[in-house]
């Protein structure tokens, strides 16, 4: 059996979680998210706690099990706590800026880079250096970061570009002089 599908899903009080034949309503603080689950698959409410089953041991069910778990836990933590990832401009002149919703950033180029988000994303910018990705759905704040990364990656030779906030840009030697 899954290690994961078979863990609880633990309901906090500010959340309400509500069942219609296949598809799951989760409507918290920050908003309302649902998600329609497949045949194969049995989601139960019992009091604040959501147990997933499936009904069967085929192959497909196995891999869905786990995954329909996390789902609903993502939904669950999305709606009274949000997502957030933390992105660093990191080279001489890289900045950016909010105008209005969208976010420009200076980053080498001739011209800014102006990136528009979607409806259910925040943008912050704490200081110049560094940007917020807000949400409540874990795979958009992922996506939108990602995005963002990509205008500009980091390079291995100074590390300049865009980078997470906990990661590590491998770094290569650069040319020597030969003697």
């Amino acid at each position: 059996m899954s290690r994961i599908g078979k863990k609880p899903v633990i309901i906090s009080d500010k959340v309400k979680v509500t069942q219609n034949n296949s598809r799951i309503d989760v409507t918290g603080p920050k908003g309302t998210m649902s998600l329609d689950v497949v045949n194969g698959i049995n989601v139960e409410i019992k009091g604040n706690e959501i147990t997933v089953a499936r009904e069967d041991d085929s192959k497909r069910n196995r891999a869905l099990h786990g995954l329909f778990r996390s789902l609903i836990h993502n939904m669950v933590t999305g709606v009274s706590e949000g997502f957030t990832k933390k992105l660093e401009l990191v080279g001489i002149g890289y900045r950016a800026e909010l105008k209005g919703k969208n976010l420009v950033m200076m980053l080498g180029f001739s011209h800014p880079t102006v990136f528009c988000p979607p409806a259910d994303i925040n943008i912050e910018v704490p200081n110049p250096n560094s940007v917020l990705v807000n949400g409540t759905s874990k795979e958009l704040v992922g996506l939108v970061a990602a995005k963002i990364r990509s205008f500009r990656v980091p390079e291995p030779y100074k590390g300049k570009g865009i980078k997470y906030e906990n990661e590590t840009v491998r770094r290569k030697a650069g040319k020597t002089a030969a003697k």
